[in-house]
């Protein structure tokens, strides 16, 4: 009993600990109460027919919150003078990303190597054809019949081949490692994207060359 009282002491937070978790539990506070009256919970008995109603709740939540960040995102790359191309592949990517990496990290821990794989890579797939198709095709055939959405940036051909020798190399690493989740594999992987993020930056600063025009016209 005095053992058990102990532990159970010690696992106690200290104070710091309980005052970030209260100015964590008021941030969130507003934002968990609108979800939980707007998703029906469909671990609940008297929800549990309603599941679709969920998930399309869900996705019209996603869809909104997702609009806030990139505009939240392109007002302070616009302030700091940032490149939108450079918001979009540092803090807009992985503020994306970061549900996909936590997701790869549970199924990783429960021996589901190969879907934490597939989840990586299938949602880099879903974001190029889907992502990006949908929203332009919307645009230029449903909203402006014939009109032609133009990316303001001429480096977007460089990252593209970035991104595909970035595919390359992971799958070649991943291969040599015989197929197997590494220590290795991961500082060759973080190495690898650190030199991709080193290169664009100096492509959309125009370190490089000049490939990227002004964000707008002063």
């Amino acid at each position: 009993m005095g053992l058990t009282a102990e532990s159970n002491w010690r696992n106690l937070p200290t104070r710091e600990e309980g005052l970030c978790r209260l100015i964590k539990w008021i941030i969130q506070a507003p934002l968990l109460v609108v979800l939980h009256y707007t998703i029906p919970d469909c671990r609940k008995d008297k929800w549990k027919k309603f599941f679709l109603l969920t998930f399309f709740t869900s996705i019209l939540w996603t869809a909104f919150f997702s609009y806030i960040m990139v505009w939240m995102v392109t007002l302070v790359g616009y302030t700091l003078g940032i490149p939108d191309s450079i918001m979009g592949i540092t803090f807009l990517a992985a503020g994306t990303s970061v549900p996909d990496a936590f997701a790869s990290l549970i199924v990783a821990r429960q021996g589901l190597g190969d879907m934490a794989v597939s989840n990586s890579l299938g949602s880099n797939i879903f974001d190029i054809l889907i992502g990006l198709a949908f929203p332009w095709f919307m645009q230029t055939a449903l909203i402006e019949p014939g009109s032609i959405a133009v990316i303001n940036s001429r480096g977007m051909v460089y990252s593209v081949v970035l991104l595909f020798m970035t595919i390359i190399i992971t799958i070649g690493g991943i291969s040599l490692s015989q197929w197997q989740l590494t220590p290795r594999l991961g500082v060759v992987l973080l190495s690898v994207y650190a030199v991709f993020l080193v290169i664009s930056i100096l492509l959309e600063f125009n370190f490089l060359g000049y490939v990227n025009p002004p964000m707008c016209q002063d």
